[in-house]
């Protein structure tokens, strides 16, 4: 019998069955479409920043500028590089100032030339992360094989020894994107390392393009961010401000996290960061200058927007 020919009782049975399949379909999309803004309370087309220090940890001129930067209220969010040198003075600072907004800057490369670091697991546990020296590699050439498993060693000996010098962690991201940007495996093994401490990691959505296993990877209750603003190599100096008054102004509604690069352009710095400039002191001193200035400060109350913390996202309710 055709489905026209069927009694009419029948059809309206059968049409029920088929409104309410799609109704259990279209549900969770209307769920999953509720955004970050939303589930902190603030309403529809609200523009929402982190402004997030990263490399704490690394130099002294490093801490002391963001240190400075925080105190200030300019910035609100910061990362710490657990194996580097100055990581204790930061681990102080930390464990003294328990409101402070503080993850761990992930770390399994050691970029500069003369100023080194290596991983806090002991070096025959991760020995594909290493050089002949000990030292974590400069970089990840692509026909180096990274281990995975090794990588989640590493990590987890970070953290852990965050913890034991009193630092708890509010967020975890990752130094040059290393954990992000090389593949699924090494992802994954942070997202596990993540998810055992509790802590959400930085992902953007602006990253999903190019990297599509990170969206196949997080789950429902994973924290995304909307977008991200860092200032690249292209930007000569004297349009350092502009980069980022254009961003400000250009700003899209929902959580946007500008991760910045705060330090003072001292000898210090200058030697540690001497091989190349990206990055390098007077860098870090020009991004120190932009956010702590009076037009970064009048920018954010002029355009409306609207600081918030890592910590703030940690606390928010499961997706319902």
């Amino acid at each position: 019998m055709s489905y026209t020919n069927r009694p009419i009782r029948n059809r309206k049975f059968t049409f029920a069955l088929l409104l309410a399949a799609y109704s259990l379909f279209i549900f969770p999309l209307t769920v999953s479409a509720q955004t970050l803004a939303d589930r902190l309370g603030y309403p529809a087309g609200t523009k929402l920043i982190i402004v997030h220090a990263d490399d704490l940890g690394e130099t002294h001129a490093v801490n002391a500028a963001a240190i400075r930067t925080l105190e200030g209220g300019s910035v609100n969010s910061a990362s710490l590089m657990v194996p580097c040198p100055w990581f204790p003075e930061m681990a102080d600072y930390a464990k003294s100032h328990p409101e402070a907004d503080f993850g761990l800057h992930l770390t399994v490369t050691s970029e500069r030339v003369y100023y080194r670091w290596g991983p806090v697991a002991p070096v025959d546990k991760v020995p594909s992360l290493v050089d002949k020296n000990g030292y974590f590699h400069h970089d990840w050439e692509s026909n180096q094989h990274i281990n995975p498993r090794e990588v989640e060693i590493e990590l987890r000996a970070q953290i852990e020894r965050a913890l034991a010098m009193g630092v708890r962690p509010t967020h975890l991201d990752s130094h040059q994107y290393r954990l992000i940007i090389n593949g699924k495996e090494i992802f994954d093994a942070m997202l596990r390392v993540a998810h055992d401490y509790k802590l959400p990691v930085f992902v953007t959505r602006d990253w999903f393009a190019d990297h599509p296993y990170l969206e196949q990877s997080l789950g429902a209750n994973d924290i995304v961010i909307d977008h991200t603003v860092t200032i690249g190599p292209e930007v000569p100096a004297e349009k350092w401000a502009d980069f980022y008054l254009s961003a400000l102004k250009n700003l899209k509604p929902g959580v946007t996290e500008f991760v910045i690069h705060p330090g003072f352009d001292d000898e210090e710095l200058r030697a540690a960061t001497r091989e190349r400039p990206t990055w390098g002191a007077a860098w870090r001193q020009r991004d120190f200058d932009f956010f702590t200035s009076n037009e970064f400060r009048e920018t954010l109350l002029r355009e409306n927007i609207k600081l918030i913390t890592w910590r703030e996202l940690a606390k928010m309710e499961p997706r319902k």
